[in-house]
């Protein structure tokens, strides 16, 4: 039987191979600001832009199995030079954008008969200090509280987990990828000399989606090369 999955940011990065994964097992709904790479996917669209709009949830099935929150922020920059309106954007970005969604849908999430599950994304400098991350590492580690709180507060009806990556090659880190020296030195500072690539992490969220993670909430899993628990 086909399982409904809410994709919040589904049209690029791990979004999108998010999408490719599931789609074709089950009846995936993506909620993005635009549909560039999905428009010919066995997909409902629906137009959404988590810091302008309210999800319309008379599209959004009254049982819903899965939903995954992909919508993120990158600005490492020196803290002093920070301004208050980049907390601000990365906490409206990663947190109440995930909260907002989240509330619209708990209903259809907690009218399955099994246990749904959310998934939802952080960054291993939440539990690692890396310079210059201060702003993104803020936001999604409020992130990662609001899903350990949630999992006790909704359990045993919804399971909530967080997939923490490092840098991974999408859109969102283009910046910092832009050209072969800035992918050759991002990938040697992790201990597997490479970078991620969106469909590994792709893969983990299906996991943590699926019944064979039934025994899992309120984890954060790291992916990252290592750079998090090892010293090259």
């Amino acid at each position: 039987m086909k399982k409904n999955i809410l994709i919040v940011g589904g049209s690029s990065g791990v979004g999108l191979a998010l999408v490719k994964l599931l789609c074709q097992e089950n009846n995936v709904i993506v909620a993005s600001r635009t549909n560039d790479f999905i428009s010919d996917l066995p997909i409902t669209y629906l137009p959404f832009d988590v810091e302008k709009d309210d999800l319309d949830i008379s599209k959004i099935p009254d049982q819903l199995n899965g939903f995954i929150y992909c919508p993120g922020s990158i600005n490492l920059r020196p803290f002093k030079g920070l301004k208050q309106e980049v907390f601000i954007q990365d906490f409206s970005i990663n947190v109440l954008g995930a909260i907002k969604t989240l509330q619209a849908v708990q209903n259809n999430l907690q009218n399955c008969e099994t246990p749904s599950s959310v998934v939802l994304f952080s960054t291993v400098a939440v539990t690692t200090g890396m310079p210059f991350h201060s702003s993104v590492a803020t936001a999604k580690g409020a992130l990662e509280g609001l899903a350990r709180s949630l999992a006790a507060e909704l359990a045993p009806k919804i399971r909530f987990n967080v997939i923490a990556p490092s840098l991974v090659d999408t859109r969102l880190a283009e910046k910092f990828l832009n050209n072969e020296t800035k992918k050759s030195n991002a990938a040697s500072r992790h201990p597997l000399q490479r970078i991620g690539n969106p469909m590994e992490i792709a893969q983990m969220a299906k996991f943590l989606i699926s019944d064979e993670s039934s025994w899992m909430t309120a984890q954060t899993i790291t992916i990252d090369g290592g750079i998090g628990s090892i010293k090259s």
